[in-house]
């Protein structure tokens, strides 16, 4: 039965829980406390230890508004510095990579090295006045961490580390990410017209997979595909039992049985969502991983790499790249079906269209239980201090609607 605009804009007869309100995907109140709270907050991928390779590489990035870079140093250790000069505040590094085993900024050719420590002020005696001088003038440091060869960065000095953080929920990529070197063969970026939630949730909300045409004969067809469990882990993190995908159900695909991954059996997939806003997702000669850096709430910047062996033939590479790109490359068969799902919501969400989002779905925390979104927004209104059902609450319908 249709329904009258009053019966459409009700709020859903479901526990607070089990649905969302638009308003976290449009409002900008909303996406400012997110950037403040959850983002400035919490560990955050920057990028992998393969882009960073020698001494005085680094890699810029922007994290929660921020201009961020991180850099390896003469001795090898990996840094992140906020990429802000502290004398008048211009970015020190205005490429997304390079190599600099001094950073002099282009403004007043101040000058670091890659421990952040000041290293030259521009005719110094000028400042001997004011008491100006180098060991009070560093970068402004930035936490970072190494896991299985990605780095991860978190603003905040009181935050807890990234292993209580993030417990155990990495240990079943050990086998495979932690047995050969890696590096990243594709990178790739997408700006979508949507909220960065709307994307992660695409990597958690495996009902949607019955809209990708391959995923519908390759893996939900699969035997074993829906007995697979959820592993609900805390701080908003999850994972997915591994299952066996049948590549040779799809027309023209081989099965992927030829230059496994370490650890992996032919055709295995594993899953791996981190809070807020990071995904591993492991395919068996291939390994994507998903990122995003929101811009505003409706506009969001994804990033994708590809990652396979460091030092590796050409055949396997070629092969590597051949899987990798035929389901994750920009014309791949996931990716723009994706895109497209999440732009479609956005737009409904942006024109008031749509009031809610439900996520419903039971059952039993097999593969396409909605118990992992339900413990994610739960996380979410933790960090936030808000219900992702009634965020705005105190405001009327009409209100939240402006």
């Amino acid at each position: 039965m249709s329904r009258s605009a009053g019966q459409w804009c009700a709020r859903p007869d479901l526990p607070g829980d089990h649905y969302v309100d638009a308003n976290i995907y449009t409002s900008q109140e909303i996406f400012d406390q997110e950037l403040r709270d959850i983002f400035a907050k919490t560990w955050k991928f920057a990028c992998h230890e393969s882009e960073i390779p020698a001494p005085g590489d680094y890699r810029a990035l922007n994290h929660a508004g921020i201009p961020i870079f991180v850099i390896r140093g003469d001795d090898g250790s990996v840094r992140a510095f906020y990429n802000a000069c502290p004398h008048r505040g211009a970015k020190l590094v205005t490429e997304v990579r390079g190599n600099a085993r001094r950073l002099t900024c282009f403004f007043h050719l101040w000058s670091f090295d890659d421990r952040g420590q000041c290293i030259e002020i521009t005719r110094a005696e000028g400042y001997e006045q004011a008491g100006v001088c180098k060991s009070a003038n560093g970068l402004r440091r930035v936490r970072c961490h190494e896991k299985f060869g990605l780095i991860f960065i978190n603003l905040d000095d009181d935050a807890p580390d990234f292993d209580t953080d993030v417990g155990d929920v990495m240990d079943c990529l050990e086998d495979v990410m932690a047995v050969k070197p890696l590096e990243v063969f594709h990178y790739h970026e997408v700006l979508m017209q949507a909220n960065w939630k709307q994307w992660h949730e695409t990597n958690m909300e495996l009902y949607h997979e019955w809209g990708h045409v391959v995923n519908r004969s390759t893996a939900i067809m699969a035997d074993g595909y829906h007995d697979r469990r959820w592993i609900i882990h805390p701080n908003g993190h999850g994972t997915l039992d591994p299952m066996t995908v049948s590549y040779d159900n799809y027309k023209g695909w081989e099965s992927r049985d030829e230059c496994l991954l370490p650890g992996l059996r032919p055709g295995e997939l594993r899953l791996v969502d981190l809070f807020p806003n990071t995904t591993i997702l492991v395919r068996a000669t291939a390994i994507r991983i998903d990122t995003t850096i929101p811009i505003a709430p409706g506009v969001t910047l994804l990033e994708q790499r590809g990652l396979g062996v460091l030092g590796e033939s050409e055949h396997d590479r070629a092969l590597r790249v051949r899987h990798h790109n035929e389901i994750w490359g920009p014309l791949g068969r996931n990716l723009a079906e994706d895109v497209v799902f999440v732009e479609a919501v956005s737009e409904t969400h942006r024109r008031g269209a749509s009031r809610w989002g439900q996520f419903a779905r039971h059952e039993n925390l097999r593969a396409q239980d909605d118990e992992i979104m339900r413990a994610y927004y739960r996380v979410w209104g933790r960090h936030m201090q808000r219900e992702a059902s009634n965020p705005l609450a105190g405001q009327t319908l009409e209100e939240n609607a402006k």
